[in-house]
């Protein structure tokens, strides 16, 4: 019989722990004289309550370690659990939010997609725009810890790759996890407190400072103004696009640098393309800007690094609402979303370490077109990769293109047009951000949409964040017989 003890009791702690630290809007809200303190009490106490008495209620099913049924229940579970507790400010706040708006937001929080359902940002309070943030910056670390950890055990996706860097997890998941999510903490915990100070220096609120870093370092995108960036054009633009990149790559990098070792992050091949990539991209569209645009130098590069490393990442912020610029621009940037930033970082999409697997096995297989007796191995960094690792990146680009469409024909469903119903699918499932044309644009957000777009919009964005099939498999029988 399956034994859900172990991930009910995980997921209960991590409920109650979730609302201890609902106790930081409460204060932010005390501070500036808000009445909604009281509404992030109880919303704490209701989590607490409930996430311990889980907890304890299943303390003396935990074993040593978790089963892989377990483990791709609990991986989904979480992200499940988590957005519903952190959707209670919102209900109970100032703005009154139905369930499906607060589950929504508190989803898109978590998963650091950015999508919004909330306008008037500039007069809310300080509490729930902290709030935002906080389940951002909450998500950002929480999933480096899931890709370095758990799909790599879970060999979702080509994953498995990673696993030798991952450290070894095989049978002691929770306790490898835990030592991993330490060293992960303080250097994500150190990479923000250096973003709240570059904000600061070139000139953001205290406030804003500290929000825009939690946002910009889960790759997340929230802001506490509706323009976004828009309200900070200038030195912050190129701040936030440097602390993008860094949040885009991965964290086990960073591990190692600390250890005493920089060379593996000068020679690791996701990170080589994906700078490779950014700087490809901006300069086409800083060309273009000067072309087609009339734009200067200086504003050009600015819009274009800012937007193009907000886009590739995931994080979603807009400083321009980039619609405007013309055809081409929408085109590329629809595409880039669909690239994402490194495996083991707090980047969201495809992922650049995928592209490279697929342009190796292409490449192995044209050789052997033009030599058909030859032997061609495809590779990654130096190291051949298993038919086990390319079929599990085949199975992924097919179901991320079978999901996209599937999802995009589901919102035509409810009434959306195309433009919005296909960007709304690829920047759920993708964990962008924004969409395109006027209602999910840059310049829009989604709380127009019908109920069960939002529905939808929210289960696919919890489907993107986690890898696709890693939430799919529950939804076999097999699995449950397994």
């Amino acid at each position: 019989m399956f034994d859900m003890r172990p991930v009910v009791y995980v997921i209960g702690l991590l409920v109650a722990v979730l609302g201890a630290t609902m106790l930081v809007p409460m204060l932010v809200d005390l501070f500036f004289g808000r009445p909604d303190w009281s509404v992030f009490l109880q919303s704490a106490v209701i989590s607490i309550v409930v996430g311990s008495a889980m907890a304890i209620a299943t303390a003396n099913g935990v074993g040593q370690g978790l089963t892989l049924q377990q483990t791709f229940l609990l991986t989904t579970l979480v992200w499940v659990a988590l957005p519903a507790f952190g959707a209670l400010p919102f209900m109970f706040g100032e703005i009154q939010a139905r369930p499906v708006d607060a589950i929504f937001e508190a989803m898109s929080g978590l998963t650091t997609t950015g999508s919004t359902v909330l306008s008037g940002l500039d007069t809310m309070p300080e509490g729930l725009l902290v709030w935002r943030s906080m389940l951002q910056w909450f998500g950002g670390i929480g999933i480096i810890v899931v890709a370095m950890v758990f799909l790599p055990e879970l060999r979702v996706g080509g994953m498995q790759i990673f696993r030798s860097e991952a450290f070894d997890t095989m049978g002691k998941v929770l306790p490898r996890a835990a030592e991993i999510a330490g060293r992960i903490t303080w250097i994500y915990l150190a990479l923000t407190l250096a973003a709240v100070l570059a904000y600061l220096v070139v000139g953001m609120s205290p406030f804003d400072a500290i929000n825009h870093a939690l946002t910009t370092m889960s790759t997340g995108g929230f802001s506490t103004h509706d323009t976004s960036f828009g309200f900070y054009q200038g030195a912050p633009e190129y701040v936030a696009s440097v602390f993008m990149i860094l949040a885009s790559l991965p964290f086990v990098r960073y591990i190692q640098v600390v250890a005493g070792t920089a060379k593996p992050i000068f020679r690791d091949p996701q990170i080589r393309a994906y700078l490779g990539v950014i700087l490809a991209v901006t300069l086409t569209m800083t060309f273009y800007r000067l072309v087609a645009n009339g734009d200067h130098l200086e504003h050009g590069f600015r819009e274009g690094v800012f937007n193009v490393t907000s886009i590739i990442s995931g994080t979603g912020y807009a400083s321009v609402d980039y619609q405007l610029w013309g055809t081409f621009p929408v085109v590329a940037f629809f595409f880039l979303g669909l690239i994402g930033g490194c495996a083991g970082s707090t980047a969201c999409s495809v992922k650049i370490f995928r592209y490279q697997l697929l342009i190796a096995a292409i490449r192995a297989r044209i050789q052997q077109i033009f030599a058909p007796h030859g032997v061609f191995t495809p590779r990654y960094d130096g190291r051949p990769i298993s038919e086990a690792i390319l079929s599990s990146v085949m199975a992924f680009f097919v179901m991320f293109v079978v999901s996209l469409g599937i999802l995009a024909v589901l919102l035509s469903m409810t009434g959306l047009d195309m433009v919005t119903s296909l960007s709304g699918a690829a920047t759920a499932i993708a964990n962008i951000g924004p969409g395109l044309g006027d209602t999910i644009g840059p310049s829009g957000n989604f709380g127009s949409l019908n109920d069960t777009a939002k529905w939808l919009l929210t289960f696919a964005m919890l489907v993107g964040r986690l890898e696709l099939l890693s939430v799919y498999v529950l939804f076999t029988l097999r699995f449950w017989r397994g």
